[in-house]
């Protein structure tokens, strides 16, 4: 007999905190005159939960964004970090994008979200400004969602205004 009862699934980063982080993303971006931006945010298995796009975003800007936050994911390391480490290694980064079927972006604004144990549960990327400011937009989004991030604040050179 067919199994009839539909269990429930464990989500680490449910909708409701997905929304928040775009939100105030957003919001961040908004604050300090950013061009359109597109975030996405996804689970730990690198599932989208989560994507908006502001009016004059561009179409590719999805696919930026969530290759930023899949990169992320991928490499267990912000997208900062993996742009440093692979900058003199334009042959791995290559193998990386094909390796993940183009999915990969390896620049900064793919920012891991952690939980209370410093896990890795999700992570949100974002296009449509620079990069510096793409990433302090993630970190703002994740902070106001009560969560820690990776990295913890954003490089220096793009502190925003504090808001």
């Amino acid at each position: 007999m067919a199994e009839r009862k539909l269990y429930d699934l464990k989500t680490d980063l449910p909708l409701a905190a997905a929304d928040t982080i775009i939100d105030a993303a957003l919001a961040a971006g908004r604050a300090e005159s950013m061009l359109p931006l597109t975030v996405a945010v996804l689970d730990a298995g690198g599932h989208l939960v989560a994507l908006k796009r502001q009016d004059g975003s561009g179409i590719l800007r999805a696919d930026i964004a969530t290759g930023k936050a899949w990169g992320a994911l991928g490499m267990g390391i912000p997208s900062r970090t993996i742009s440093e480490r692979l900058g003199q290694r334009p042959a791995f980064q290559g193998a990386l994008v094909g390796a993940s079927n183009g999915r990969f972006v390896p620049v900064p604004g793919g920012v891991l979200v952690l939980s209370a144990a410093a896990q890795v549960i999700g992570a949100v990327g974002i296009s449509g400004d620079t990069s510096d400011k793409d990433e302090y937009c993630a970190i703002q989004g994740i902070k106001a969602a009560g969560l820690a991030c990776a990295p913890a604040e954003p490089a220096e050179g793009w502190q925003g205004s504090g808001l």
